[in-house]
């Protein structure tokens, strides 16, 4: 949790991205969508599926654990308005691949050079000191 922000004013990342409440970042989770008609799965809350538009789509959970596909380590600190650690560290940013056969970009935890694809990370909810939770996939134990 942050020090600077109280528990009630936490918000997602991007609304419909994650199940649980934002206040018990362990209950959190990735949301996704399931269609009936065809069995496209996808990320989020949605209403109608972009793979064939029917809109015989359910909520499901996506699960927690996945394999990096493929990765990179950003050694430079990105331009703009970043808001990242200070002074700039480099970070892994992953394509994780659920079982569910979805691939989620995301930050991969822990030292970005140990970072190999294939390897089994974990779905982690955090929450920034602006109030956002966001995630990161930590390497498994």
């Amino acid at each position: 949790m942050t020090d600077s922000t109280p528990l009630s004013e936490f918000r997602p990342v991007r609304s419909g991205l994650m199940t649980g409440a934002l206040d018990d970042l362990a209950s959190v989770g990735l949301a996704g969508s399931r269609c009936r008609a065809c069995g496209e799965t996808t990320l989020g809350a949605n209403t109608l599926c972009p793979n064939c538009g029917s809109d015989d789509v359910f909520p499901i959970a996506l699960s927690d654990e996945g394999k990096v596909w493929t990765y990179t380590v950003v050694r430079y600190r990105p331009p703009g308005d970043y808001k990242g650690a200070e002074p700039f560290q480099p970070f892994a940013i992953g394509l994780v691949e659920l079982p569910e056969g979805l691939r989620v970009v995301a930050p991969v935890g822990g030292d970005p050079d140990a970072v190999r694809i294939g390897m089994t990370v974990r779905f982690t909810a955090r929450a920034r000191a602006d109030g956002v939770v966001d995630f990161v996939y930590n390497p498994a134990a």
